[in-house]
């Protein structure tokens, strides 16, 4: 066997075929290598038996050898699986044209991969892509829900989200718009995004040049039913579109969840806690499967500040939309002001208290254009002054 272990199989096909190519035969011939990891074996534990070495290092460089020798054989093989998968779309299919590449940078995307897998789970920028690894990620996740007991709801939104990461596979193209040059990318997001954005109430009025600036930052995702896209008391980092589904107003202080209104494709959440810089005042989860527009706060902000007629435009439709800020739109303050509403009411201050105490001076000086008095006193006697 130690004879038969050293024979070269591989130059011997080479010389016989002409071609790197072996056949089956010359592979499995191959597969004797294998017999001299017996002397390696007995090398090691010679070592870890001698006293002029030092027993911590020889071990550490065993342990070493095995695990690259581990990652070695697994890469191969999962290269190899997936290389003959008959259906295609396999982890491999995550690197472009990988197939056409060198067989160094297979190997290296091979033990890569067998890398992610031995030390995590197996998925991040390489991810499960056909049925078959779909199908396994679901039982795993099932397994580590049953090993630690997590409760049912948190199970059904697990395996939920795994479902629909691969149902959505296909229509999630947004690795491909990020790839795209700049002035694609902004014709692209014109052309998926500017219908929704225009129905938002928000921008009614708002000049073309400063939609086109947020739908080129907006990114599209997919939310699955009953997951949580904002949390009450959550700091307000993102604002979101509904381009289809449904979303669920949620205030969540009461001993039971109260369901305050249902939102649908066109509306806009989340912009309450970023014009006003406070966190979140209720909680929105989809009520079926959604498709939404992500845009960042500091984005929207500074979108706003580049022309100061969009910025009132703005600021107006949302208190005209939001009576929860001052309980009025911006007509009704001037009339409340002249006596044709309770005068001097305690809310109104209270109201204009808060608007005070987020910071938002663009919003509170298109508060006080209406001409809302800043000596009016709430329930506690504080002015907003």
């Amino acid at each position: 066997m130690d004879v038969a272990s050293t024979i070269p199989f591989d130059a011997i096909g080479y010389l016989v075929t002409g071609t790197g190519k072996l056949n089956l035969t010359c592979n499995i011939l191959g597969l004797l290598r294998f017999w001299r990891l017996r002397r390696v074996k007995h090398l090691f534990t010679r070592l870890e038996k001698d006293i002029r070495f030092s027993y911590f290092c020889i071990r550490c460089i065993r342990l070493l050898c095995v695990t690259l020798f581990l990652v070695h054989c697994a890469g191969c093989i999962y290269y190899l699986l997936a290389d003959r998968y008959p259906h295609g779309k396999t982890w491999i299919d995550s690197i472009p044209s990988i197939r056409d590449k060198s067989l160094p940078i297979k190997y290296i995307a091979a033990i890569y991969w067998s890398i992610t897998t031995m030390t995590t789970v197996g998925y991040g920028d390489l991810h499960a892509s056909n049925t078959t690894e779909m199908r396994n990620s679901i039982q795993a996740a099932s397994n580590f829900v049953n090993r630690n007991r997590l409760p049912p709801r948190l199970k059904d939104q697990i395996l939920a989200y795994m479902c629909l990461r691969f149902k959505a596979e296909s229509l999630n193209q947004q690795h491909v718009i990020d790839q795209l040059p700049k002035s694609i990318h902004k014709s692209i997001c014109q052309h998926l995004f500017l219908p929704s954005v225009e129905k938002v109430y928000l921008f009614k009025g708002v000049s073309r040049e400063i939609l086109l600036l947020l739908v080129s930052k907006m990114k599209a995702e997919y939310i699955p039913p009953r997951e949580d896209v904002i949390m009450q008391n959550e700091a307000p980092d993102d604002v979101y579109i509904i381009v289809s589904g449904e979303v669920e107003i949620i205030d969540s202080e009461m001993e039971r969840d109260s369901v305050l209104g249902t939102l649908r494709c066109g509306d806009i959440f989340g912009e309450v806690g970023a014009l006003c810089c406070r966190p979140q005042s209720y909680t929105f989860q989809t009520k079926s499967l959604s498709q939404l527009l992500r845009l960042k706060t500091s984005f929207l902000i500074e979108t706003m500040q580049i022309k100061q007629q969009d910025n009132a435009v703005m600021l107006k439709n949302f208190l005209q939309h939001h009576k929860k800020l001052s309980d009025l739109d911006v007509g009704d303050l001037s009339a409340q002001q002249d006596g044709e509403k309770d005068e001097g009411s305690p809310n109104i201050a209270s109201n204009l208290i808060t608007v005070v105490s987020t910071g938002n001076a663009a919003l509170l000086d298109e508060i006080l254009k209406a001409k809302l008095s800043p000596d009016i006193t709430d329930s506690k006697g504080k002015t907003p002054l």
